[in-house]
């Protein structure tokens, strides 16, 4: 028995009516990125390994970041984590361009995450980021360009938009409950969706005293409407500095939100990268729990750490693969479509296939996608094959038509056949497909 070779785990090969999913979902993220003015940016997939270390956190700087030496310089390598310090790093090079620069990128990362349902080692993100306004409009655009791309993917409803901001959490925490290093305390929290929020206070009972632990809990428990959240935190905590100014920018910013009723304010959302500074967001589906589709934030001191220039920045990501797994669970995607080809030519004996050539150039000529077999196979074969991959349109071709310059076309979704003159052939298909 032959050994049968696969992927490595983690990882995935994409048949094509995957991939002819996954680039019309794509394609739809890039006409709203575009329709917001966003503008595309590429960068390598390899970073040096300075680039990335220190700027996302202990877990994914010691496990999670795919690192690797380059035998022959002996250099530090690593592949990108994601999509913002790369930007980062881009940014602090380019100083000149004009702000506030608004790009996105769409391209894989690679993690060394434990595969399971909707995660994986390699995965796309569809990012959109806005470089060079402090000010809490581009917060606003950001989240509502996510919501109109989430929308454009197919889910009109059946999801929210989480928001915190990382100023009330550190407000509250380093100022009004003296922890030291809220960072360790944030990725604690951060792992309640998988852990649990018996686990969570577990592991925060094994750094902080149980006072303060039950604090952070009942801190953590609060979510719900904006203006209700938002307000009890202003009489908890108004007194505040830090508290005081996420709590105007958040409101400044909600004011710009077009759709407010899919957004709630989650004092547990924390998000686990450490380059946060301001407002955060995420965005979950209510069916199926396959964890957060969107996430994103405010990240003003990431370029500064690149160019020693501060620049603020806001942006968000979108998961392509849980998005395409939560659609086709839901039954909002199928997999029907398993080629661009909108006519197969079926040539009926060896002797039509120099006429069926030239039609299929012709065709070819005037923008359709055209298969012809290559393979010398009978009619019935030709056919066989093109109806397993529900191509809309076949065209026949025999010697009868080859007499008299015409084709054969049939409608599979109609059962439709009709015979036409060649000189027509465009019109007539013009309006088939």
């Amino acid at each position: 028995m032959s050994k049968e070779f696969k992927p490595p785990r983690g990882f995935r090969d994409f048949p094509p009516e995957i991939m002819i999913l996954r680039k019309n979902l794509i394609s739809r993220l890039e006409n709203v990125f575009k329709r917001y003015g966003f503008d595309p940016l590429d960068t390598p997939a390899v970073e040096y390994w300075e680039t990335l270390s220190g700027k996302y956190g202990e877990e994914a700087e010691n496990r999670l970041i795919w690192r690797f030496k380059d035998p022959w310089s002996d250099k530090d390598y690593a592949l990108r984590y994601d999509l913002t310090v790369p930007l980062a790093r881009f940014i602090s090079s380019h100083l000149d361009i004009q702000m506030p620069f608004k790009r996105y990128q769409i391209g894989p990362v690679w993690r060394h995450e434990e595969p399971q349902k909707g995660r994986y080692r390699e995965f796309y993100q569809c990012d959109a980021d806005i470089v060079g306004s402090p000010y809490p409009e581009a917060d606003a655009e950001m989240i509502n360009l996510i919501i109109d791309a989430v929308k454009s993917l197919g889910f009109e409803s059946g999801f929210e938009v989480k928001i915190n901001d990382r100023r009330l959490l550190s407000g509250i925490f380093e100022q009004e409950l003296n922890i030291k290093s809220p960072l360790t305390i944030y990725r604690i929290i951060d792992k309640l969706d998988k852990i649990g929020i018996d686990n969570v206070r577990k592991e925060l009972s094994e750094k902080l005293n149980k006072d303060v632990v039950e604090k952070i809990v009942s801190l953590i428990n609060m979510k719900g409407k904006p203006d209700e959240i938002l307000e009890n935190i202003d009489k908890s905590f108004g007194k505040n500095v830090l508290v005081k100014n996420a709590y105007n920018h958040l409101n400044e910013m909600l004011e710009l939100v077009n759709n407010k009723d899919k957004v709630v304010v989650d004092l547990s959302l924390v998000r686990g990268l450490d380059y946060y500074t301001g407002p955060i967001y995420e965005v979950v589906l209510k069916e199926p729990k396959i964890g957060s589709i969107s996430g994103g934030g405010r990240y003003d001191n990431l370029a500064g750490i690149f160019s020693g220039k501060q620049l603020p920045a806001t942006g968000g990501s979108i998961g392509i693969e849980r998005i395409i797994d939560a659609g086709l669970e839901l039954g909002i995607y199928n997999l029907d479509k398993k080629t661009y080809t909108d006519i197969q030519l079926i040539f009926i004996g060896q002797d039509a296939f120099r006429y069926a050539w030239n039609v299929a150039n012709l065709l070819r000529s005037n923008g359709y996608n055209v298969k012809i077999d290559l393979n010398r196979s009978k009619e019935d074969q030709q056919r066989k094959k093109a109806n397993k991959l529900n191509i809309p349109l076949f065209i026949f071709i025999g010697k009868k038509e080859e007499e008299t310059k015409s084709v054969t076309i049939y409608n599979t979704k109609t059962n439709e056949r009709i015979n036409v003159n060649l000189s027509d052939i465009i019109d007539k298909i013009r309006n088939l497909i």
